[in-house]
């Protein structure tokens, strides 16, 4: 599933930022703020597309 797929590497994206914000780097933090939106949004476009493959079975 492509959408899966996505979240995954938003995920993987934000590990260095995540450490450097944990650090104290503000920066950062914003960025990563920022991505977890966008994860946010993904996770809920892989949730949709399992409620739709699980309505045409």
């Amino acid at each position: 599933m492509q959408e899966y797929e996505t979240l995954k590497a938003l995920v993987a994206e934000i590990e260095a930022d995540l450490s450097k914000a944990e650090g104290g780097n503000k920066a950062a933090g914003t960025r990563v703020r920022k991505q977890m939106q966008s994860i946010k949004q993904a996770a809920q476009t892989v949730r949709n597309k399992i409620l739709e493959i699980r309505s045409t079975q």
